[in-house]
């Protein structure tokens, strides 16, 4: 090899060095644990609500959303009487008479405190369900993307159910927005756990009225 030619070799190491690597499916970046549809990753802990404004989730990262990792979670209670399934009213927050909120029985502190819980072992809502709750909120049956989202009452992360009087659509425009309900569902998680706030108490307040439940924890308004 010529002098030339071992210097264009080296001149093209150099620049590799500093060209930027886009992480793809087979290499994701430290720390994510899930890979969305836009092709972005999240970094989600609790993994509730993980990518579902980024068109939701593609592929779990790590061993946790294997077959295995799936807990038993026991029948759904409701924290309130389901008195409609139609003519439900779309809003920022959801219509108590379709949509109380539920949790499953066996997602105790205990379950969702432990250190191998995660949402993904439980989640299960399939698409016919979400369309169900479309159709009793007014809504044409749809794939709405980013626009709309079937948000979860009581979140995965304090044993919500997947029933659908725990399902409502919550739009991207809503205001408060999914942002603030997303920080408060973490924050709860975190309160519940560090025995700060029973269970009960942060299901009852985030079903009832999460805006109000976002002031008393954070002090200020959602936005």
């Amino acid at each position: 090899m010529t002098v030339r030619a071992i210097r264009l070799v080296l001149l093209l190491c150099l620049l590799a060095a500093f060209l930027p690597v886009e992480a793809g499916a087979s290499s994701p970046p430290p720390g994510a644990t899930a890979r969305c549809r836009d092709g972005s990753y999240s970094f989600s802990k609790h993994r509730s609500g993980t990518c579902s404004h980024h068109g939701g989730v593609a592929i779990w990262l790590g061993a946790s959303s294997s077959a295995s990792a799936r807990v038993a979670v026991g029948r759904t209670i409701l924290l309130g009487p389901r008195t409609r399934s139609a003519g439900c009213r779309l809003g920022a927050l959801p219509d108590r008479r379709c949509s109380p909120g539920a949790f499953y029985a066996r997602l105790t502190r205990a379950v969702v405190c432990g250190r191998g819980f995660h949402t993904s072992a439980v989640r299960n809502v399939p698409q016919s369900e979400k369309f169900s709750v479309e159709r009793e909120y007014g809504l044409t049956p749809a794939y709405y993307g980013t626009s709309l989202e079937i948000d979860h009452i009581v979140p995965l992360e304090l044993g919500g159910s997947n029933a659908i009087a725990n399902l409502f659509p919550e739009r991207a425009t809503a205001r408060p927005g999914y942002h603030a309900k997303d920080r408060l569902e973490n924050r709860l998680h975190q309160l519940v756990c560090a025995g700060t706030m029973s269970l009960a108490a942060a299901r009852s307040g985030i079903a009832r009225n999460w805006p109000a439940l976002y002031r008393r924890v954070f002090g200020v308004p959602p936005r």
